[in-house]
Protein backbone atom coordinates (compact mmCIF):
# COMPACT_ATOMS: atom_id res chain seq x y z
CA UNK A 1 0.00 0.00 0.00
CA UNK A 2 1.14 3.36 -1.24
CA UNK A 3 1.44 6.00 2.22
CA UNK A 4 2.48 9.69 1.82
CA UNK A 5 4.79 11.60 3.73
CA UNK A 6 3.17 13.42 6.69
CA UNK A 7 5.27 16.45 5.54
CA UNK A 8 4.95 16.15 2.36
CA UNK A 9 0.68 16.02 2.86
CA UNK A 10 1.18 19.08 5.29
CA UNK A 11 2.74 20.82 2.77
CA UNK A 12 0.04 20.17 -0.23
CA UNK A 13 -2.79 21.54 1.98
CA UNK A 14 -0.68 24.71 3.41
CA UNK A 15 0.01 25.78 -0.65
CA UNK A 16 -3.56 24.64 -1.28
CA UNK A 17 -4.87 27.22 1.95
CA UNK A 18 -2.30 29.67 0.95
CA UNK A 19 -3.31 29.95 -2.61
CA UNK A 20 -6.94 29.94 -2.09
CA UNK A 21 -6.43 32.62 0.46
CA UNK A 22 -4.03 34.50 -1.67
CA UNK A 23 -6.55 34.28 -4.98
CA UNK A 24 -9.62 35.33 -2.44
CA UNK A 25 -7.69 38.32 -1.33
CA UNK A 26 -6.88 40.18 -4.76
CA UNK A 27 -10.34 39.08 -5.52
CA UNK A 28 -11.74 41.04 -2.62
CA UNK A 29 -8.89 44.30 -3.69
CA UNK A 30 -10.53 43.94 -6.82
CA UNK A 31 -13.88 44.10 -5.58
CA UNK A 32 -13.60 47.00 -2.95
CA UNK A 33 -11.79 49.14 -5.64
CA UNK A 34 -15.32 49.06 -7.78
CA UNK A 35 -17.37 49.45 -4.39
CA UNK A 36 -15.32 52.39 -3.80
CA UNK A 37 -15.55 53.83 -7.25
CA UNK A 38 -19.58 52.97 -6.57
CA UNK A 39 -19.84 54.92 -2.92
CA UNK A 40 -17.14 57.91 -4.22
CA UNK A 41 -19.88 58.67 -7.39
CA UNK A 42 -22.35 58.54 -4.90
CA UNK A 43 -20.17 60.65 -2.38
CA UNK A 44 -20.17 63.52 -5.41
CA UNK A 45 -23.73 63.02 -7.40
CA UNK A 46 -25.69 63.51 -3.75
CA UNK A 47 -23.03 66.35 -2.66
CA UNK A 48 -22.47 64.54 0.82
CA UNK A 49 -19.15 65.73 1.06
CA UNK A 50 -20.68 69.55 1.86
CA UNK A 51 -21.88 68.07 4.53
CA UNK A 52 -18.24 67.77 5.84
CA UNK A 53 -17.72 71.43 4.63
CA UNK A 54 -16.05 71.25 1.49
CA UNK A 55 -16.64 73.27 -1.21
CA UNK A 56 -15.92 70.95 -4.16
CA UNK A 57 -15.76 67.13 -4.66
CA UNK A 58 -11.73 67.69 -5.87
CA UNK A 59 -11.14 69.67 -1.90
CA UNK A 60 -12.73 65.91 -0.74
CA UNK A 61 -10.67 63.75 -2.26
CA UNK A 62 -7.12 65.90 -1.53
CA UNK A 63 -7.71 66.28 1.86
CA UNK A 64 -9.37 63.05 2.72
CA UNK A 65 -7.85 60.66 -0.04
CA UNK A 66 -4.41 62.05 -0.07
CA UNK A 67 -2.89 58.86 0.84
CA UNK A 68 -4.87 56.92 -1.13
CA UNK A 69 -3.57 58.68 -4.42
CA UNK A 70 -6.12 61.53 -4.23
CA UNK A 71 -8.35 62.98 -6.51
CA UNK A 72 -5.85 61.66 -9.54
CA UNK A 73 -6.90 57.82 -8.36
CA UNK A 74 -10.84 58.85 -7.84
CA UNK A 75 -10.15 60.27 -11.47
CA UNK A 76 -8.77 56.94 -13.17
CA UNK A 77 -11.64 54.90 -10.37
CA UNK A 78 -14.36 57.10 -12.73
CA UNK A 79 -12.82 56.49 -16.28
CA UNK A 80 -12.98 52.60 -15.52
CA UNK A 81 -16.26 52.55 -14.34
CA UNK A 82 -16.90 54.25 -17.39
CA UNK A 83 -15.72 51.82 -19.67
CA UNK A 84 -16.95 48.78 -18.01
CA UNK A 85 -20.21 50.48 -18.31
CA UNK A 86 -20.02 51.35 -21.89
CA UNK A 87 -19.01 47.46 -22.45
CA UNK A 88 -22.29 44.68 -22.75
CA UNK A 89 -22.65 42.05 -20.21
CA UNK A 90 -21.04 39.40 -21.82
CA UNK A 91 -17.79 41.39 -22.15
CA UNK A 92 -17.60 42.94 -18.17
CA UNK A 93 -16.59 40.06 -16.52
CA UNK A 94 -13.30 40.43 -18.67
CA UNK A 95 -11.92 43.63 -16.75
CA UNK A 96 -11.31 42.26 -13.59
CA UNK A 97 -9.36 45.72 -11.87
CA UNK A 98 -9.83 49.39 -12.78
CA UNK A 99 -6.15 49.30 -14.01
CA UNK A 100 -7.10 47.47 -16.90
CA UNK A 101 -8.91 50.29 -18.43
CA UNK A 102 -6.44 52.86 -18.87
CA UNK A 103 -5.82 51.54 -22.51
CA UNK A 104 -9.47 51.41 -23.16
CA UNK A 105 -10.07 55.08 -22.24
CA UNK A 106 -9.63 56.44 -25.42
CA UNK A 107 -12.25 54.22 -27.08
CA UNK A 108 -15.09 55.65 -24.78
CA UNK A 109 -16.46 57.69 -27.48
CA UNK A 110 -16.29 54.86 -29.87
CA UNK A 111 -18.13 52.17 -27.90
CA UNK A 112 -17.91 49.57 -31.11
CA UNK A 113 -14.10 50.01 -31.53
CA UNK A 114 -14.39 49.41 -28.10
CA UNK A 115 -16.10 46.17 -27.89
CA UNK A 116 -14.02 44.93 -30.54
CA UNK A 117 -10.79 45.84 -28.71
CA UNK A 118 -12.18 43.96 -25.67
CA UNK A 119 -13.32 41.14 -28.06
CA UNK A 120 -9.60 40.69 -30.32
CA UNK A 121 -7.89 40.74 -26.18
CA UNK A 122 -10.56 37.93 -24.70
CA UNK A 123 -9.87 35.66 -27.69
CA UNK A 124 -6.22 35.50 -26.90
CA UNK A 125 -6.42 35.44 -23.19
CA UNK A 126 -9.55 34.62 -20.84
CA UNK A 127 -8.35 37.53 -18.30
CA UNK A 128 -6.55 39.86 -20.93
CA UNK A 129 -3.91 42.19 -18.58
CA UNK A 130 -3.50 45.62 -19.67
CA UNK A 131 -0.98 45.20 -21.57
CA UNK A 132 -3.28 42.58 -23.70
CA UNK A 133 -5.63 45.43 -23.68
CA UNK A 134 -3.61 48.18 -25.02
CA UNK A 135 -2.33 45.41 -27.63
CA UNK A 136 -5.59 44.90 -29.16
CA UNK A 137 -6.51 48.77 -28.97
CA UNK A 138 -3.69 49.37 -31.20
CA UNK A 139 -5.07 47.00 -33.48
CA UNK A 140 -8.39 48.14 -33.55
CA UNK A 141 -7.59 52.03 -33.79
CA UNK A 142 -3.91 52.42 -34.36
CA UNK A 143 -2.25 55.99 -33.70
CA UNK A 144 -0.46 57.86 -35.82
CA UNK A 145 3.32 58.59 -34.75
CA UNK A 146 4.02 61.26 -32.43
CA UNK A 147 6.51 64.12 -32.73
CA UNK A 148 7.86 65.54 -29.98
CA UNK A 149 6.51 68.65 -28.52
CA UNK A 150 9.52 70.56 -30.25
CA UNK A 151 9.46 68.97 -33.37
CA UNK A 152 5.85 69.59 -33.76
CA UNK A 153 6.32 73.66 -32.54
CA UNK A 154 9.15 74.05 -34.88
CA UNK A 155 6.96 72.26 -37.83
CA UNK A 156 4.48 74.46 -37.18
CA UNK A 157 6.66 77.45 -36.92
CA UNK A 158 9.21 76.53 -40.00
CA UNK A 159 6.48 76.33 -42.24
CA UNK A 160 5.16 79.89 -41.56
CA UNK A 161 8.65 81.12 -41.35
CA UNK A 162 8.95 79.30 -45.24
CA UNK A 163 6.19 81.18 -46.40
CA UNK A 164 6.70 84.68 -45.42
CA UNK A 165 10.39 83.65 -47.55
CA UNK A 166 12.03 83.95 -43.99
CA UNK A 167 13.48 80.88 -43.23
CA UNK A 168 15.95 79.02 -45.41
CA UNK A 169 19.26 76.42 -44.71
CA UNK A 170 17.96 76.31 -40.60
CA UNK A 171 18.18 80.25 -40.69
CA UNK A 172 15.73 82.74 -40.33
CA UNK A 173 16.09 86.21 -41.14
CA UNK A 174 15.15 88.91 -39.33
CA UNK A 175 15.94 92.49 -41.52
CA UNK A 176 19.59 92.33 -42.07
CA UNK A 177 20.75 89.41 -38.70
CA UNK A 178 20.62 85.88 -40.00
CA UNK A 179 19.08 84.12 -36.23
CA UNK A 180 20.01 80.35 -35.89
CA UNK A 181 16.15 78.87 -34.65
CA UNK A 182 18.17 76.33 -32.48
CA UNK A 183 19.58 79.43 -30.33
CA UNK A 184 15.84 80.63 -30.09
CA UNK A 185 13.55 79.35 -27.01
CA UNK A 186 10.73 76.92 -28.05
CA UNK A 187 7.50 78.92 -27.37
CA UNK A 188 8.94 81.72 -30.11
CA UNK A 189 8.46 78.96 -33.04
CA UNK A 190 4.64 78.13 -32.24
CA UNK A 191 1.71 78.19 -29.85
CA UNK A 192 2.56 75.33 -27.96
CA UNK A 193 0.03 74.36 -25.32
CA UNK A 194 -0.16 71.10 -23.07
CA UNK A 195 -3.70 70.19 -20.87
CA UNK A 196 -2.93 70.57 -17.77
CA UNK A 197 -6.12 70.45 -15.63
CA UNK A 198 -6.29 66.57 -14.49
CA UNK A 199 -10.30 66.16 -14.85
CA UNK A 200 -9.76 66.61 -18.61
CA UNK A 201 -9.64 63.62 -20.75
CA UNK A 202 -6.44 65.23 -22.70
CA UNK A 203 -4.59 65.66 -19.40
CA UNK A 204 -0.81 65.70 -19.95
CA UNK A 205 -1.21 65.43 -23.89
CA UNK A 206 0.75 68.40 -25.77
CA UNK A 207 -1.32 70.48 -28.98
CA UNK A 208 -0.94 73.68 -30.93
CA UNK A 209 -3.55 76.72 -31.25
CA UNK A 210 -3.91 77.06 -35.13
CA UNK A 211 -6.98 78.95 -35.49
CA UNK A 212 -7.86 82.11 -33.71
CA UNK A 213 -10.39 81.82 -30.50
CA UNK A 214 -13.60 82.10 -30.48
CA UNK A 215 -13.93 83.73 -27.06
CA UNK A 216 -11.56 85.27 -24.60
CA UNK A 217 -11.49 82.24 -22.24
CA UNK A 218 -11.36 79.35 -24.65
CA UNK A 219 -8.54 78.08 -27.10
CA UNK A 220 -9.29 75.27 -30.59
CA UNK A 221 -6.03 72.83 -29.65
CA UNK A 222 -5.19 70.84 -32.60
CA UNK A 223 -3.55 67.19 -30.66
CA UNK A 224 -1.23 64.97 -32.80
CA UNK A 225 -3.38 62.61 -33.64
CA UNK A 226 -5.77 65.37 -35.55
CA UNK A 227 -8.22 65.80 -32.98
CA UNK A 228 -9.31 69.78 -32.57
CA UNK A 229 -11.41 70.15 -29.10
CA UNK A 230 -12.64 73.65 -27.57
CA UNK A 231 -10.47 73.55 -24.37
CA UNK A 232 -11.15 76.69 -21.34
CA UNK A 233 -8.15 78.38 -20.79
CA UNK A 234 -7.79 77.03 -17.33
CA UNK A 235 -7.23 74.24 -18.47
CA UNK A 236 -4.32 74.88 -20.30
CA UNK A 237 -0.55 75.28 -19.50
CA UNK A 238 0.91 77.70 -21.69
CA UNK A 239 2.76 80.30 -20.35
CA UNK A 240 4.35 81.45 -23.85
CA UNK A 241 0.59 82.15 -24.84
CA UNK A 242 -0.80 85.87 -24.47
CA UNK A 243 -4.35 84.76 -23.63
CA UNK A 244 -7.18 88.03 -23.52
CA UNK A 245 -7.61 88.51 -19.80
CA UNK A 246 -11.10 90.12 -19.98
CA UNK A 247 -13.18 90.31 -23.18
CA UNK A 248 -13.39 93.66 -25.53
CA UNK A 249 -16.42 95.22 -26.12
CA UNK A 250 -17.31 97.60 -29.34
CA UNK A 251 -17.22 101.48 -28.18
CA UNK A 252 -21.04 101.84 -27.97
CA UNK A 253 -21.19 98.75 -25.54
CA UNK A 254 -18.48 100.20 -24.06
CA UNK A 255 -20.41 102.85 -23.03
CA UNK A 256 -23.76 101.14 -22.17
CA UNK A 257 -21.63 99.38 -19.58
CA UNK A 258 -19.99 101.74 -18.05
CA UNK A 259 -23.54 103.70 -17.59
CA UNK A 260 -24.70 100.55 -16.17
CA UNK A 261 -21.42 100.14 -13.67
CA UNK A 262 -22.68 103.76 -12.94
CA UNK A 263 -25.78 102.76 -11.58
CA UNK A 264 -25.09 99.59 -10.31
CA UNK A 265 -22.62 101.62 -7.90
CA UNK A 266 -24.95 104.63 -7.34
CA UNK A 267 -27.42 102.07 -6.11
CA UNK A 268 -25.27 100.00 -4.45
CA UNK A 269 -24.70 103.19 -2.47
CA UNK A 270 -27.88 103.95 -1.72
CA UNK A 271 -28.49 100.44 -0.38
CA UNK A 272 -25.92 100.76 2.28
CA UNK A 273 -26.62 104.27 3.41
CA UNK A 274 -30.52 102.90 3.88
CA UNK A 275 -29.21 99.88 5.46
CA UNK A 276 -26.49 102.09 7.80
CA UNK A 277 -30.08 103.89 8.38
CA UNK A 278 -31.69 100.92 9.31
CA UNK A 279 -28.96 99.72 11.60
CA UNK A 280 -29.12 103.11 13.53
CA UNK A 281 -32.31 102.26 13.79
CA UNK A 282 -32.54 99.34 15.31
CA UNK A 283 -29.71 100.13 17.82
CA UNK A 284 -31.86 102.99 18.39
CA UNK A 285 -34.52 100.61 19.97
CA UNK A 286 -32.78 97.84 21.12
CA UNK A 287 -31.27 100.57 23.62
CA UNK A 288 -34.70 102.13 23.85
CA UNK A 289 -36.10 98.53 25.11
CA UNK A 290 -33.13 98.00 26.95
CA UNK A 291 -33.63 101.71 28.91
CA UNK A 292 -37.16 100.50 29.62
CA UNK A 293 -36.00 97.27 30.67
CA UNK A 294 -33.84 98.91 33.42
CA UNK A 295 -36.92 101.00 34.26
CA UNK A 296 -39.00 98.68 34.54
CA UNK A 297 -36.33 96.87 37.10
CA UNK A 298 -36.05 99.29 39.13
CA UNK A 299 -39.56 99.98 39.88
CA UNK A 300 -40.16 96.08 40.39
CA UNK A 301 -36.98 96.78 43.08
CA UNK A 302 -38.29 99.91 44.58
CA UNK A 303 -41.69 98.14 45.38
CA UNK A 304 -39.73 95.02 46.80
CA UNK A 305 -37.60 97.96 48.92
CA UNK A 306 -41.22 99.25 49.91
CA UNK A 307 -42.33 95.95 50.69
CA UNK A 308 -39.60 95.35 53.11
CA UNK A 309 -39.69 98.41 54.84
CA UNK A 310 -43.48 98.51 55.81
CA UNK A 311 -42.41 94.59 57.12
CA UNK A 312 -39.64 95.68 58.77
CA UNK A 313 -41.75 98.71 60.15
CA UNK A 314 -44.35 95.95 61.39
CA UNK A 315 -41.58 94.08 63.15
CA UNK A 316 -40.25 97.49 64.96
CA UNK A 317 -43.52 98.08 66.33
CA UNK A 318 -44.26 94.21 67.34
CA UNK A 319 -40.34 94.62 68.84
CA UNK A 320 -41.48 97.87 70.67
CA UNK A 321 -44.25 96.44 72.30
CA UNK A 322 -41.78 93.70 73.44
CA UNK A 323 -39.96 95.84 74.97
CA UNK A 324 -42.67 98.00 76.89
CA UNK A 325 -43.89 94.72 77.81
CA UNK A 326 -40.17 93.36 78.83
CA UNK A 327 -40.06 97.25 80.75
CA UNK A 328 -43.38 96.52 82.61
CA UNK A 329 -42.17 93.11 83.33
CA UNK A 330 -39.14 94.25 85.18
CA UNK A 331 -40.72 96.84 86.55
CA UNK A 332 -43.30 94.08 88.24
CA UNK A 333 -40.16 92.36 89.17
CA UNK A 334 -39.06 94.93 91.00
CA UNK A 335 -42.50 95.85 92.47
CA UNK A 336 -42.42 92.20 93.93
CA UNK A 337 -39.05 92.02 95.42
CA UNK A 338 -40.09 95.29 96.85
CA UNK A 339 -43.05 94.04 98.59
CA UNK A 340 -41.10 90.81 99.68
CA UNK A 341 -38.56 92.90 101.40
CA UNK A 342 -41.48 94.68 102.92
CA UNK A 343 -42.92 91.78 104.48
CA UNK A 344 -39.77 90.70 105.57
CA UNK A 345 -39.57 93.54 107.72
CA UNK A 346 -42.75 93.41 109.42
CA UNK A 347 -43.61 91.25 112.00
CA UNK A 348 -46.51 88.78 110.75
CA UNK A 349 -49.00 90.15 113.59
CA UNK A 350 -49.40 93.75 112.39
CA UNK A 351 -51.00 92.15 108.74
CA UNK A 352 -54.07 90.29 110.21
CA UNK A 353 -56.18 93.52 109.30
CA UNK A 354 -55.64 94.38 106.03
CA UNK A 355 -56.90 97.75 106.74
CA UNK A 356 -54.75 100.32 107.31
CA UNK A 357 -54.77 103.10 110.28
CA UNK A 358 -55.67 105.82 107.63
CA UNK A 359 -58.51 103.54 106.03
CA UNK A 360 -59.82 102.83 110.06
CA UNK A 361 -59.39 106.71 110.36
CA UNK A 362 -61.84 107.58 107.42
CA UNK A 363 -63.99 104.56 108.30
CA UNK A 364 -64.66 105.52 112.16
CA UNK A 365 -65.08 108.97 110.36
CA UNK A 366 -67.96 107.42 107.68
CA UNK A 367 -69.56 105.23 111.14
CA UNK A 368 -69.61 108.57 113.08
CA UNK A 369 -71.23 110.50 110.21
CA UNK A 370 -73.72 107.54 109.89
CA UNK A 371 -74.29 107.46 113.66
CA UNK A 372 -75.05 111.19 113.63
CA UNK A 373 -77.61 110.65 111.06
CA UNK A 374 -79.30 108.29 113.71
CA UNK A 375 -79.21 104.85 111.49
CA UNK A 376 -81.76 102.49 113.90
CA UNK A 377 -80.81 99.30 113.32
CA UNK A 378 -84.14 97.68 113.77
CA UNK A 379 -85.52 100.57 111.87
CA UNK A 380 -83.25 99.25 109.03
CA UNK A 381 -85.00 95.77 109.61
CA UNK A 382 -88.22 96.90 109.18
CA UNK A 383 -88.22 99.24 106.37
CA UNK A 384 -84.52 99.46 104.20
CA UNK A 385 -83.36 102.55 103.09
CA UNK A 386 -84.49 104.26 99.69
CA UNK A 387 -81.17 104.93 98.49
CA UNK A 388 -77.96 103.14 98.36
CA UNK A 389 -79.18 100.36 101.23
CA UNK A 390 -76.61 98.26 100.74
CA UNK A 391 -74.07 100.60 101.41
CA UNK A 392 -76.14 101.39 104.49
CA UNK A 393 -75.47 97.94 105.56
CA UNK A 394 -72.01 97.49 104.85
CA UNK A 395 -71.20 101.31 106.83
CA UNK A 396 -73.11 99.44 109.64
CA UNK A 397 -70.84 96.08 109.48
CA UNK A 398 -67.58 98.18 109.78
CA UNK A 399 -69.09 100.27 112.69
CA UNK A 400 -70.16 97.07 114.45
CA UNK A 401 -66.27 95.43 113.75
CA UNK A 402 -64.04 98.57 114.97
CA UNK A 403 -66.56 98.72 117.81
CA UNK A 404 -66.04 95.04 118.75
CA UNK A 405 -62.41 95.91 118.52
CA UNK A 406 -62.45 98.75 120.55
CA UNK A 407 -64.47 97.22 123.20
CA UNK A 408 -63.38 93.43 122.46
CA UNK A 409 -67.27 92.60 122.55
CA UNK A 410 -67.96 89.49 120.48
CA UNK A 411 -71.50 89.94 119.94
CA UNK A 412 -70.77 93.29 118.70
CA UNK A 413 -68.20 91.30 116.05
CA UNK A 414 -71.10 88.29 115.46
CA UNK A 415 -73.04 91.40 114.60
CA UNK A 416 -71.01 92.89 112.25
CA UNK A 417 -70.04 89.63 110.84
CA UNK A 418 -74.02 88.90 110.19
CA UNK A 419 -74.35 92.09 108.34
CA UNK A 420 -71.38 91.89 106.03
CA UNK A 421 -72.18 88.13 105.56
CA UNK A 422 -68.77 86.49 106.84
CA UNK A 423 -67.35 84.54 109.46
CA UNK A 424 -67.36 86.62 112.81
CA UNK A 425 -63.34 87.05 112.65
CA UNK A 426 -61.08 90.11 112.18
CA UNK A 427 -59.29 89.11 109.17
CA UNK A 428 -62.93 87.78 107.46
CA UNK A 429 -64.56 90.69 108.56
CA UNK A 430 -61.93 93.56 107.47
CA UNK A 431 -61.64 91.08 103.86
CA UNK A 432 -65.30 91.35 103.24
CA UNK A 433 -65.18 94.80 104.24
CA UNK A 434 -62.40 95.74 101.24
CA UNK A 435 -64.49 93.79 99.19
CA UNK A 436 -68.21 95.72 99.29
CA UNK A 437 -65.66 98.64 99.14
CA UNK A 438 -65.73 98.18 95.23
CA UNK A 439 -69.19 96.94 95.19
CA UNK A 440 -70.24 101.00 93.79
CA UNK A 441 -67.72 101.23 91.46
CA UNK A 442 -68.36 97.63 89.83
CA UNK A 443 -72.10 98.65 89.91
CA UNK A 444 -71.21 101.97 87.79
CA UNK A 445 -68.87 100.39 85.01
CA UNK A 446 -71.40 97.44 84.44
CA UNK A 447 -74.23 99.38 83.98
CA UNK A 448 -72.57 101.93 81.89
CA UNK A 449 -71.19 98.84 79.49
CA UNK A 450 -74.64 97.88 79.60
CA UNK A 451 -75.90 100.60 77.89
CA UNK A 452 -73.36 101.06 74.87
CA UNK A 453 -74.51 100.19 72.06
CA UNK A 454 -73.98 96.79 70.32
CA UNK A 455 -72.97 95.26 73.69
CA UNK A 456 -71.84 91.58 73.44
CA UNK A 457 -70.70 89.17 75.96
CA UNK A 458 -66.88 89.95 75.12
CA UNK A 459 -67.73 93.58 76.82
CA UNK A 460 -69.86 92.94 79.55
CA UNK A 461 -67.32 90.18 80.82
CA UNK A 462 -64.11 92.64 80.44
CA UNK A 463 -65.59 94.43 83.17
CA UNK A 464 -67.27 91.82 85.11
CA UNK A 465 -64.17 89.57 85.20
CA UNK A 466 -62.40 92.14 87.41
CA UNK A 467 -65.38 91.58 90.04
CA UNK A 468 -66.22 88.10 89.98
CA UNK A 469 -65.72 87.69 93.83
CA UNK A 470 -68.19 90.35 94.48
CA UNK A 471 -70.71 88.77 91.82
CA UNK A 472 -73.79 87.87 94.19
CA UNK A 473 -73.45 91.55 95.76
CA UNK A 474 -73.56 93.34 92.29
CA UNK A 475 -76.17 91.24 90.81
CA UNK A 476 -78.26 92.33 93.76
CA UNK A 477 -78.13 95.70 93.00
CA UNK A 478 -79.02 95.28 89.45
CA UNK A 479 -82.43 95.45 87.98
CA UNK A 480 -83.89 93.05 86.34
CA UNK A 481 -83.83 94.42 82.96
CA UNK A 482 -80.03 94.49 83.34
CA UNK A 483 -79.32 90.41 84.20
CA UNK A 484 -81.83 89.46 81.86
CA UNK A 485 -79.60 91.55 79.29
CA UNK A 486 -76.40 89.89 80.70
CA UNK A 487 -78.52 86.57 80.31
CA UNK A 488 -79.34 86.97 76.47
CA UNK A 489 -75.62 87.90 76.29
CA UNK A 490 -74.36 84.94 77.46
CA UNK A 491 -76.66 83.00 75.72
CA UNK A 492 -76.03 83.99 72.46
CA UNK A 493 -71.68 84.17 73.17
CA UNK A 494 -72.10 80.27 74.11
CA UNK A 495 -74.07 79.50 70.85
CA UNK A 496 -71.41 81.17 68.72
CA UNK A 497 -68.31 79.97 69.34
CA UNK A 498 -67.05 80.26 65.72
CA UNK A 499 -65.23 83.37 65.26
CA UNK A 500 -67.19 85.70 62.47
CA UNK A 501 -67.51 89.26 61.25
CA UNK A 502 -68.05 91.05 64.82
CA UNK A 503 -66.50 89.11 66.68
CA UNK A 504 -63.86 90.60 69.24
CA UNK A 505 -60.20 88.92 69.35
CA UNK A 506 -57.09 88.58 69.73
CA UNK A 507 -53.77 86.60 68.35
CA UNK A 508 -53.79 83.09 69.31
CA UNK A 509 -49.47 83.51 69.36
CA UNK A 510 -48.66 84.24 72.62
CA UNK A 511 -45.33 85.72 71.23
CA UNK A 512 -47.06 87.85 69.12
CA UNK A 513 -47.09 91.59 70.45
CA UNK A 514 -51.16 91.41 69.14
CA UNK A 515 -51.69 88.54 71.88
CA UNK A 516 -52.75 90.88 74.65
CA UNK A 517 -54.16 93.67 72.01
CA UNK A 518 -57.94 93.86 71.16
CA UNK A 519 -59.52 93.90 67.44
CA UNK A 520 -63.02 93.66 65.71
CA UNK A 521 -63.30 90.61 62.48
CA UNK A 522 -64.57 93.73 59.93
CA UNK A 523 -64.74 91.30 57.14
CA UNK A 524 -64.72 87.48 56.20
CA UNK A 525 -62.83 86.24 53.15
CA UNK A 526 -63.64 82.16 53.31
CA UNK A 527 -60.24 80.62 54.82
CA UNK A 528 -58.67 84.68 56.24
CA UNK A 529 -60.11 86.91 58.12
CA UNK A 530 -59.88 91.08 58.58
CA UNK A 531 -59.09 92.39 61.57
CA UNK A 532 -59.14 96.10 62.34
CA UNK A 533 -56.76 96.24 65.79
CA UNK A 534 -57.80 99.03 68.36
CA UNK A 535 -53.94 99.37 68.52
CA UNK A 536 -52.94 100.31 64.76
CA UNK A 537 -56.24 103.13 65.05
CA UNK A 538 -53.57 106.20 64.65
CA UNK A 539 -51.65 104.29 62.34
CA UNK A 540 -51.44 104.31 58.40
CA UNK A 541 -52.26 100.51 58.48
CA UNK A 542 -55.27 99.74 60.27
CA UNK A 543 -56.34 95.98 59.25
CA UNK A 544 -54.64 92.82 58.16
CA UNK A 545 -55.35 89.45 56.78
CA UNK A 546 -55.34 86.15 59.24
CA UNK A 547 -56.39 82.62 59.43
CA UNK A 548 -58.97 81.48 61.73
CA UNK A 549 -56.93 79.09 63.83
CA UNK A 550 -54.08 82.49 64.23
CA UNK A 551 -56.64 84.66 66.29
CA UNK A 552 -58.75 83.52 69.41
CA UNK A 553 -61.55 85.30 71.40
CA UNK A 554 -60.36 88.16 73.24
CA UNK A 555 -60.19 88.63 77.23
CA UNK A 556 -58.89 91.33 78.74
CA UNK A 557 -55.55 90.81 80.78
Amino acid sequence: MLTLDRSETKSALDYANLNSSIQETFAAIDRFEWQASDELRLMRDNGYFQDGAYTSFEDYCESELTKHGGYRRVRDLFAAKRVVETLPEDLRDKITKPSQTRPLLRLVKTPDKLQQAVAIASQEKPFPTAADFAKAVQQVAPRKARKSKTQLCNSVTGERLRKEGRLSNNTITHGAEQINPESLPSFLFAKCVTVSSQSHSRYGESGLIEADAPNVWQQIVTFDDGEKLLINNTDLDAPSVPFPKERTYPPEYSEAIAQIKEQHQQELERLSQELRIGLQAEVSARAEAQVQEQIQSLQNLYKQQKEQNIQLQQRLLEMEGLRKLEIENQQLQQRIQELEHAVQQHPVQQWGNTMTQQATKVLNKQVKQALEKTIDLRSLAQEPPKENAQECLRLMGMALKNLASAMNNTQALEAAALILGSEPTQSAIAYRAEQLQMLPQAVSEIRRVLVKSGCTWQDYWAVAQEYEVIKQDYWAELSTEETDLITVLQNASLQSDTISVGSIVAHANPYRTLYVERGEVVEDLGEELVVAWDFWKEQSKKTDRYFRDELRFWQPQ
